[in-house]
C-alpha cells in the first residue's frame, strides 16, 4: 500500500495477543468480520512472544489461563511456560481462522477521531494510513520495557538488555552477569541462568514477598481424560477459579491477606536459614501492596556460592562493573535489567486525538482513567482491553478480557441494530465511576506507602481493580444502558 492510500475497515484492533484474540473472537460471534488486527511485532503472541528470557512461565495454573472458547487439554504442567503459551496463542489465530485478520510489523502511531463522519483516521510508523469504524486497543500494561536512569549505564562496555528483550545470541556460560531488580522476570531468570553463568549478582531495590510455586507436570493419562472428558478440565478450571477468586486480597486488615503473609514469611523462614540474609529479603510493607512473586527455586538460588544478592543502592555504572553506595564494586561482563514495564503509560508511542482536538494524553495528565477501563468521554468508538483500573492480582486476567471483549461485541451489535455509527461514554457516568473508584481504592493495601508499576508518577493507584473479577465481570455485564451514548449517522 502506498502512502497516499487510505484503506477502510469496520474494526481496528491494535495489539494481537490475548485481548486481541478475545476481541477478534467475539467480533467474529457477533457477525462483525470487517476487521483487521495490527501488530507491531513480526507475529501474534503479545507480550508472550516479546518476553522470551530464560525460565519464562506463568504465574497463574495453565488450564485458568486459557480462553474459555480455547479449552487446551494437553498442556504439560500446572504453570505453562512461554514457548508452550505462545504456541497455544499462535494456535487459537489459526484455529479461529483470525490470523488472516493480523497485520505484523505494523505499529499504530496515530489515530484522530472525524467528527463529521464518526470514523477514526489511523497511521502506522511506515506512512500506511487507514479509516476505521471502530478502535479496540489490546495493547494493554507490559508493552514498554522501563530503562532506569542508571549513571553511567551508557559506557558499560559489556553486554547490556532489558529481560523483555533478551538477547539469545549472546552465551552466558562462565560469564559475571549482573541482574538488576528482583520483581517477577527476575525470580524466573536468576534460577535459570545461575548453573551456565560464573557468577550472578541480583540487585535488589525492594525485597518482595513470595509464595511457593507448586507446579507438577500433567502424565500422558491426565492428559487423555482432559482431552477424552473436558467435562474433567473444566471442573479443574473451576476449581482454579474459584481457589483464586475466594484468596483475592486487596483490602487493608483483610483477614485472608494476613493469613497468606504468615504463610509468606513462614516460606522464606523454611528457605533461609541464614538471618543475616532472611532480614534482607523480608519485605516492610503488606502483603500485596506490590506484586506478589511466586517461586520455588528464587530463596535457594539465592544461596549459592556463585549467586550474591546485593542490596546496597547502585552508585554507578563503569566499563566493566558495578560500584554501590558502600564502596564496593563488582565487576561484571553482562547486564540485565529486569525493571519492568512503563505500565501506567497507557497507550504509550499513539497519539490519540478526540472530539473537538482533545489530546487523550493530555486529557489523563499522567492519571489514565477510563469507564471500567473500557471508554473516555470525548473519544467515540473508542475502546480499550486491559485498560486503566483493571488489572487484578487475584485471578487470571484472561476473565478480564473476555468479559471486555464480549462488552465491545455486545455494544457494537447494539449500535448494529439501531443503525447508530458512534458510541460514547456519558460524562456523568465517568464522574460517577471515578467517584466509586476513589471510595474503592482508598482502603486498599496498595496504599500502604510500597513503590510499585501500580502508581502513576503522582502516587495515584491507576493499574489496580479494587474488586474480584467476578464483582468487574457482573458490572459491565449488567451497567445501566444509559451510561453510553448512542447517535448518528453523522449529517
Amino acid at each position: 500500500m502506498t502512502t497516499t492510500e487510505v484503506e477502510r475497515v469496520e474494526v481496528a484492533i491494535i495489539g494481537a495477543g490475548f485481548g486481541g484474540l478475545a476481541a477478534a473472537y467475539e467480533l467474529a460471534g457477533a457477525g462483525i468480520d470487517d476487521v483487521v488486527i495490527f501488530e507491531r511485532s513480526d507475529g501474534v503472541g503479545g507480550t508472550w512472544r516479546q518476553n522470551r528470557y530464560p525460565g519464562a512461565a506463568c504465574d497463574v495454573p495453565s488450564h485458568l489461563y486459557s480462553l474459555s472458547f480455547a479449552p487446551n487439554p494437553d498442556w504439560s504442567r500446572t504453570y505453562a511456560t512461554q514457548p508452550e503459551i505462545l504456541r497455544y496463542i499462535e494456535d487459537c489465530y489459526g484455529r479461529f481462522d483470525l490470523r488472516r485478520q493480523v497485520r505484523c510489523s505494523t505499529e499504530i502511531d496515530s489515530m484522530a477521531w472525524d467528527t463529521d463522519r464518526h470514523l477514526w483516521r489511523l497511521s502506522d510508523r511506515d506512512g500506511g494510513r487507514y479509516e476505521a469504524r471502530i478502535v479496540v486497543s489490546a495493547i494493554g500494561l507490559f508493552h514498554t520495557p522501563s530503562v532506569p536512569d542508571l549513571p553511567g549505564l551508557d559506557t558499560f562496555a559489556g553486554t547490556a538488555f532489558h529481560s523483555a528483550r533478551w538477547d539469545h545470541h549472546h552465551d552466558l556460560t562462565g560469564l559475571r552477569v549482573a541482574v538488576i531488580g528482583t520483581g517477577a522476570s527476575a525470580v524466573q531468570i536468576v534460577p535459570a541462568i545461575a548453573e551456565r553463568a560464573g557468577q550472578v549478582d541480583v540487585y535488589q531495590r525492594t525485597p518482595a514477598w513470595v509464595l511457593p510455586r507448586k507446579d507438577e507436570p500433567y502424565s500422558d493419562q491426565e492428559r487423555r481424560i482432559f482431552a477424552d472428558r473436558p467435562e474433567v478440565a473444566r471442573r479443574l478450571r473451576d476449581e482454579q477459579h474459584d481457589t483464586f477468586e475466594h484468596a483475592t486480597t486487596f483490602l487493608t486488615g483483610d483477614p485472608t491477606g494476613a493469613a497468606i503473609e504468615v504463610f509468606a514469611r513462614d516460606y522464606l523462614a523454611r528457605k533461609v536459614a541464614d538471618p543475616e540474609l532472611r532480614a534482607r529479603l523480608t519485605p516492610d510493607y503488606p502483603i500485596g501492596c506490590k506484586r506478589t512473586l511466586v517461586s520455588s527455586s528464587f530463596y535457594s538460588v539465592l544461596q549459592r556460592d556463585d549467586v550474591e544478592l546485593v542490596t546496597a543502592g547502585i552508585e554507578r555504572i563503569g566499563p566493566g562493573s558495578i560500584r554501590t553506595v558502600d564502596g564496593a564494586e563488582r565487576p561484571c561482563d553482562t547486564i540485565v535489567l529486569c525493571t519492568g514495564f512503563r505500565a501506567t503509560d497507557y497507550l504509550r508511542g499513539i497519539a490519540v486525538t478526540g472530539r473537538d482536538g482533545a489530546d487523550l494524553h493530555r486529557r489523563w495528565a499522567g492519571v489514565p482513567r477510563a469507564y471500567h477501563g473500557l471508554a473516555v468521554p470525548g473519544f467515540p468508538n473508542l475502546f480499550l482491553l486491559y485498560g486503566p483500573n483493571t488489572n487484578q492480582g487475584g485471578n487470571s486476567i484472561i476473565l478480564i478480557l473476555e468479559a471486555q471483549a464480549r462488552f465491545v461485541a455486545k455494544t457494537l451489535r447494539t449500535m448494529q441494530e439501531q443503525g447508530t455509527t458512534a458510541v460514547e461514554v456519558r460524562a456523568e457516568a465517568m464522574a460517577r465511576y471515578i467517584e466509586d473508584l476513589a471510595d474503592a481504592l482508598e482502603g486498599t493495601v496498595w496504599n500502604g506507602g510500597c513503590d510499585s508499576y501500580f502508581r502513576a508518577a503522582g502516587g495515584e493507584i491507576v493499574t489496580q481493580l479494587p474488586h474480584t473479577s467476578g464483582r468487574y465481570r457482573r458490572q459491565i455485564e449488567r451497567f445501566p444502558a444509559g451510561d453510553l451514548e448512542l447517535s448518528g449517522p453523522p449529517r
